[in-house]
């Protein structure tokens, strides 16, 4: 039992170091450590520490349903707000709490099996359930793909550890259950390892190379220089043979210089389409300051006042907080207007946007939420890449996203974006904790 405590504890670390801000994996962690407790009951028993023995069967008994339900409530993404989510810990907290105040472990443990199984069996089928469902409601490919394997994770592990400790504790308290759950342990830690490797597993990869598209954004940054480096030079070429050719031809072929003015002009579109192109997927250079968020966002949503008064489109603000942001806001101000101009174009005219900023512990999220057509579940895993876009538009180059997703990676933060077809858009700005500053 002893390496069944020291593999889930090793797990239950991995997940923390790799992404401690992560509420999802500190309530992984979170239970992994619950679960893990149970495997030193042997050895605080053999060693005459009882007492700890007993405290560590409850504790592991108690906190492992609370914490798997917890983790999958914030897994699944179905109960939206941090402030629902907070009171929904505490009210899901006073069983289990009330079970571990109620129940003597002198001079030995003396445990209510059946009002355990009472209630942990609501904990984990209910855990079970938010994972089936936040699986069947996902439509991203990537997500959907992850959780898919969170699920064929957990969901076997928890039915088994229900039936075969909190059940069986009930119905044969003489089965030995710890070496059939073993089996279903060891089930999930290798179906995790695995999958880490190949995609991931909430979060966490164990890979050597980079993620793709940071290369991908390099080599087209790199690209784009060279690009625009070499037309701007030929460009150049024609300028200055354009202008001798004007002062050669004005007298003698005065029609000549209609010719001359459509080579210009079309030098001239082609200078300004290399020029745009390069100022979005350039390397970028932040100037840092502090700056008020909330403030920045309402002289962007100024300046795009025009274009949500001609489709009449009604903005909603929700700002819960006021956070000072260390980071450069010419580039953030133009990532959001970026956001905003896409969901502009997104909505019918009477569309509704709706930008909220909500404070996450340390840190903050900003969200910019439309009702308009959506992105289909095939091309939302792609909207980041440079040159992609889900508009049919001469104009546009499929740069913003890209730039957008530069922008906030450049700043130590990130960018996520959910879509559903015909149902609206919702892009999520997240800033580093290191950048935020409250009051």
């Amino acid at each position: 039992m002893i390496y069944y405590f020291f593999a889930l504890v090793t797990a239950a670390f991995i997940l923390l170091m790799n992404n401690p801000r992560s509420e999802m994996n500190r309530w992984a962690a979170f239970f992994l450590s619950a679960a893990a407790i149970g495997g030193l009951t042997d050895v605080l028993i053999r060693y005459g520490y009882d007492d700890w023995a007993n405290i560590e069967q409850l504790l592991n008994h108690t906190l492992s349903p609370y914490g798997i339900l917890i983790f999958s409530v914030v897994y699944s993404e179905l109960v939206p707000g941090k402030r629902a989510r907070l009171y929904l810990k505490l009210a899901l907290l006073v069983i289990p709490a009330w079970m571990m105040l109620s129940t003597p472990i002198k001079p030995e443990i003396r445990l209510d099996y059946r009002f355990l199984l009472g209630w942990a069996a609501p904990y984990y089928l209910a855990a079970c359930l938010l994972l089936i469902v936040s699986l069947w409601k996902e439509t991203n490919r990537r997500k959907r793909r992850n959780r898919f394997i969170a699920t064929l994770i957990i969901v076997p592990t928890i039915l088994a550890v229900l039936l075969l400790i909190n059940v069986a504790a009930v119905v044969a308290p003489e089965l030995d259950a710890f070496r059939y759950v073993s089996l279903f342990i060891i089930y999930s830690l290798s179906v995790a390892l695995i999958c880490t490797f190949i995609y991931g597993v909430l979060g966490v990869r164990l890979r050597f190379e980079k993620d793709p598209l940071e290369g991908t954004m390099k080599a087209v940054s790199s690209g784009a220089v060279q690009l625009n480096h070499s037309i701007k030079n030929e460009i150049g070429k024609i300028a200055i043979s354009s202008d001798n050719l004007k002062r050669e031809l004005a007298e003698r072929s005065p029609d000549s210089l209609s010719h001359l003015a459509i080579i210009t002009s079309a030098s001239d579109h082609m200078l300004g389409m290399v020029n745009r192109i390069h100022s979005q997927m350039r390397d970028i250079v932040l100037s840092e300051k502090p700056f008020k968020l909330d403030q920045l966002v309402q002289s962007s949503l100024a300046k795009h006042k025009g274009l949500f008064e001609q489709k009449e489109i009604r903005v909603r603000g929700d700002y819960a907080c006021s956070p000072t942001v260390i980071g450069d806001p010419v580039h953030f101000a133009e990532a959001l207007g970026n956001v905003l101009v896409n969901a502009a174009e997104a909505v019918e005219t009477g569309g509704v946007i709706h930008i909220s900023l909500e404070r996450e512990k340390k840190s903050v999220q900003l969200r910019i939420k439309d009702n308009g057509r959506g992105i289909a579940a095939d091309q939302l895993e792609r909207i980041f890449e440079p040159f992609f876009s889900t508009k049919n538009r001469s104009s546009n180059f499929g740069l913003g996203l890209s730039y957008v997703y530069n922008v906030m990676k450049k700043s130590g933060g990130s960018v996520d974006v959910m879509s559903r077809e015909n149902e609206g858009t919702t892009v999520i700005f997240h800033f580093a904790a290191k950048s935020i500053r409250f009051g």
